[in-house]
């Protein structure tokens, strides 16, 4: 059942600037997530195995959001903020409750410029207020001569494949209507790019799976791609590692046993094999000429 709370602080300040998501702030409509992808990080038994379960709205995130930027603008602390870092910031229940909206008008009000990451299409609703935030926001200081936008929208997806979706993301929006939305963001003239992680072993990583990706990625004009490999936590029922395991089983039972020597001792997976991921996403970054930096 969803919940409402108050909450005491909306905007949170990050002591490093993330080199691909350049987070000067993150910002946290609703707690856990819908879309309930097994693979996810913040899985674990805070949500429990259907993280839907456990969302949480809070209800009065755009009074503190509004109370921080005036203070945050008063000193000339401008910064991208990151929506979202630990959920998604269009959740289903974003349709009706409309609070990512109400948020990024909020923004849009102190000038401060935006990195939206989703794996939704609904995203589409707010392109009107993505537009102005990109054309009226103050860069910080030190980007104003390296980035050109102020608006950025980054779409996520470990896989462009919906039938390989339905099974690690069962709540998320389809792959094939993100890249929908997509499009849509490119005609309209925003700065988009990919979020490309976690690829998943053997399943999302292989050579003709990576062609495919790069290959309708740059025929949908982004302007970035960040790939990366998956990494996987905890052995308790509702831990990602548990619940990525138990749908290879189930799914792609012939991968069970690389799957489980991949991931017996370490998160990661081994050196050798994110160094040859590495590698490779040098080689397609170069080949399609999609940068992997918003600076690009």
């Amino acid at each position: 059942m969803t919940q409402r709370i108050s909450a005491k602080s909306i905007l949170n300040k990050t002591k490093r600037r993330d080199p691909w998501f350049l987070d000067d702030y993150t910002l946290n409509p609703y707690s856990s997530c819908s879309f309930n992808c097994l693979y996810c990080y913040t899985r674990g038994s805070k949500y429990g195995i259907n993280m839907a379960e456990k969302l949480t709205i809070k209800d009065n995130a755009v009074e503190l959001l509004h109370k921080q930027l005036t203070l945050r603008a008063r000193k000339k602390e401008y910064g991208i903020i990151v929506l979202s870092s630990a959920t998604d910031p269009y959740l289903h229940l974003e349709e009706s409750e409309q609070l990512t909206r109400r948020l990024l008008e909020v923004i849009h009000y102190h000038r401060f410029p935006v990195h939206v990451l989703t794996k939704s299409d609904l995203v589409v609703r707010d392109f009107d207020l993505l537009k102005a935030i990109d054309r009226e926001a103050i860069l910080p200081d030190d980007l104003q001569n390296k980035l050109q936008h102020k608006a950025i929208l980054s779409f996520s997806f470990s896989t462009i494949d919906d039938t390989v979706a339905r099974i690690f993301e069962p709540g998320a929006t389809a792959p094939s209507a993100r890249l929908n939305a997509l499009r849509a963001a490119r005609q309209q003239g925003l700065h988009c790019g990919v979020s490309l992680m976690p690829l998943l072993p053997f399943i999302s990583d292989t050579t003709a799976q990576l062609d495919w990706m790069f290959q309708t990625f740059k025929e949908l004009d982004i302007s970035y791609i960040f790939p990366a490999t998956l990494t996987l936590h905890g052995d308790s029922p509702s831990a990602s590692k548990t619940l990525v395991l138990r749908a290879i089983a189930k799914h792609y039972p012939e991968l069970l046993s690389k799957y489980e020597r991949y991931f017996a001792n370490d998160a990661q997976l081994p050196l050798y094999y994110r160094k040859a991921f590495s590698k490779k996403m040098r080689e397609l970054c170069q080949n399609y000429q999609l940068p992997n930096t918003l600076f690009g």
